[in-house]
């Protein structure tokens, strides 16, 4: 079963629909609790960043501990940009530091939000990429992107004027900055491929 948290800030049913149609058992969870045991867990999300870390704090901890006992976890939009140490958009929030950088705003000189269909470049191969290829499209929406320290931790990304990180990946823990659930049979193999991660 893999879990998707509800922490009032994600697209819930446009993922579980998505997961059904890759043939995954899942089921929406509010409570900490509904995640321990879990095959998988993802963490969507919409919306800011200090918000999100404030919803999601009553997750943290069991979150934390399924990371470190292997769990895949993926998380998508806010759900990458909260990995992260801290975020522009809310200074002063912690995020969970999972990941080790920055949440920066876009620059004036592109198009802010980034909305709409793009490109990714795959830096390197991962398994939530298998069978994808660079020119691949996926739907971005968000004004804010992820630096992360450590390069190495980048998967693949886009060209929104600048590189744009699009996916990052590290142990059992990897994130999208674009909406997979919205990203047609591209994004749907992207959650296949996330699913036969897992222990289901």
């Amino acid at each position: 079963m893999i879990a998707i948290v509800d922490y009032g800030m994600g697209n819930l049913f446009s993922i579980y629909n998505a997961l059904t149609r890759v043939n995954a058992s899942s089921k929406i969870v509010q409570k900490p609790e509904g995640i321990v045991g879990a095959d998988g867990i993802v963490v969507p999300g919409v919306g800011a960043f200090g918000k999100s870390m404030e919803r999601l704090s009553h997750f943290e901890l069991a979150l934390s501990e399924e990371l470190k006992n292997g769990t895949p976890i993926l998380g998508i939009c806010i759900g990458l940009q909260v990995l992260f140490q801290r975020s522009e958009e809310s200074p002063g929030a912690k995020g969970l530091g999972w990941i080790e950088g920055d949440v920066i705003k876009l620059p004036e000189a592109v198009m802010i939000p980034q909305m709409g269909w793009n490109r990714i470049s795959i830096k390197r191969h991962v398994d939530i990429l298998d069978g994808l290829i660079d020119g691949d499209m996926f739907y971005f929406v968000h004004s804010y992107h992820c630096v992360p320290t450590h390069k190495s931790e980048i998967a693949a990304t886009t060209d929104h004027g600048i590189e744009v990180v699009a996916v990052v990946s590290k142990d059992n823990l990897s994130a999208t900055q674009f909406h997979p659930e919205k990203s047609g049979i591209k994004g749907l193999r992207l959650l296949e491929n996330f699913v036969r991660t897992t222990r289901c």
